[in-house]
């Protein structure tokens, strides 16, 4: 076979992957929204639908034929593109003005402290209680230290949609939560880099000195060089028509790309290069507009169903079949959901929240999914959580989102909001 051919067959191994993949998520993303739940719920749904939890168990042989394995390190790479620009998005998306209230810029740092430090300390408890039996021949701090940081996470892109549908993203409880999400992801991802750092065998005085170095280095260059050059870079092509011009488009990919890699160099993940761009540009509020409709859509379109689908592959929910799995299951589902919502309960009656104010923060900060299944996914890549360990918390992803919209429902008019038409009752 020569060169060509198996280039055109690794093709078509990845473009028939790709209808699927893309397919399956717009058709469940719709019968997710009609059934009162984000579309993202229905996509992760897809995902794990595909995988061997369903599809892969009920006809192996297609599956084998279709999720061919010549074809993985394409759709690897291209959920990783998309994270990226997700990330970007994300970081166009925070709004620091929500934070200009003393109340709120308390509330935010009081509702994330606690978001972060209860449910990574269960996580952390949990990990050193079953890797002896779940994870025997993987470093108990490291494997443990993950499933903290899988616990301690908050999804600030889904959050945000479950915000807009539900009418919240002006409202004093909605900027609080989304502003407490971003704090909480940071700080997430700073543990991560810390746990990774460590997981390898580069944990010591001069590798972290050298990695906070480049962090103080990197945030002086975003500030200093960086937001002017992104300034500049609106002043010259400037959206028109809620267009974004080719020269602009171009410019930011690649500023993106760029920082991806600064970030992966100093040991913090590509895809939170990506956020640092976003950030570079939120405040160009044409910009960001601009961007969502012109990218923004492709992104979630494309992007984030193979990133899905991609995690669905690696789960087998199926797996879980003995007693031990089940138990720990539950106490993990158990740990996320009374870990996170108890402690953010009580941080908003700290902050001046009445008790159904509290309640909605508490359930809003509940919603992991999608940062969740991006820290299992790295997790897992560097061989520190075994696949029957990232299937449960893969579930606690789902399960924890899917809470989200009916607890809301049940909330929202107790606090006296009233839920937009078009968000089912």
């Amino acid at each position: 076979m020569t060169a060509t051919s198996q280039a055109e067959d690794l093709l078509f191994a990845v473009l028939l992957q790709l209808i699927v993949m893309i397919g399956a998520a717009r058709l469940a993303g719709t019968a997710a929204r009609r059934l009162g739940q984000p579309a993202v719920i229905g996509e992760i749904v897809a995902g794990l639908m595909l995988g061997p939890s369903l599809f892969g168990h009920l006809f192996p042989q297609a599956s084998a034929r279709l999720f061919t394995s010549s074809a993985s390190g394409p759709i690897g790479i291209i959920s990783q593109i998309g994270l990226i620009l997700l990330m970007f998005q994300i970081g166009t998306d925070f709004a620091f003005a929500h934070l200009r209230a003393p109340r709120n810029r308390r509330a935010a740092v009081i509702v994330a402290a606690f978001s972060v430090a209860v449910p990574l300390a269960l996580g952390i408890g949990i990990g050193i209680a079953s890797a002896a039996s779940l994870a025997p021949s993987i470093d108990p701090l490291t494997y443990s230290l993950f499933v903290g940081v899988a616990l301690a996470i908050t999804a600030v892109p889904i959050l945000g949609r479950i915000m807009r549908e539900y009418g919240l993203t002006q409202t004093e409880i909605g900027v609080v939560a989304i502003a407490a999400a971003a704090l909480n992801d940071i700080t997430g991802w700073l543990l991560l880099a810390g746990v990774a750092a460590y997981a390898s065998a580069r944990f010591s005085p001069g590798t972290i000195g050298l990695q906070l170095g480049g962090i103080v280095l990197l945030a002086g260059l975003l500030w200093f060089a960086l937001r002017p050059l992104a300034i500049g870079l609106l002043r010259r092509f400037p959206p028109r028509q809620g267009e974004l011009a080719p020269g602009l488009l171009a410019s930011v990919l690649c500023l993106t790309f760029a920082l991806g890699i600064a970030t992966a160099r100093i040991g913090i993940f590509t895809i939170f290069g990506g956020f640092a761009a976003g950030l570079l540009f939120h405040h160009h509020a044409a910009f960001v507009d601009a961007w969502r409709r012109q990218v923004g859509r492709f992104v979630l379109v494309f992007f984030l169903p193979v990133f899905f689908t991609f995690t669905g592959l690696r789960t087998n929910v199926l797996g879980l079949s003995t007693a031990a799995d089940l138990q720990w299951l539950a106490i993990a589902l158990l740990a996320a959901i009374l870990g996170k919502m108890i402690p953010v309960y009580v941080a908003g009656r700290l902050a001046g929240f009445d008790h159904h104010a509290s309640g909605i923060l508490a359930t809003l900060m509940n919603t992991r999914a999608l940062m969740e299944l991006i820290v299992l996914n790295i997790g897992f890549d560097l061989g520190f959580l075994p696949e029957h360990v990232f299937t449960m918390l893969v579930i606690v992803a789902v399960v924890t989102t899917v809470m989200t919209g009916p607890l809301l429902k049940l909330l929202l008019p107790r606090a006296g909001y009233i839920i937009p038409v078009g968000v089912d009752a």
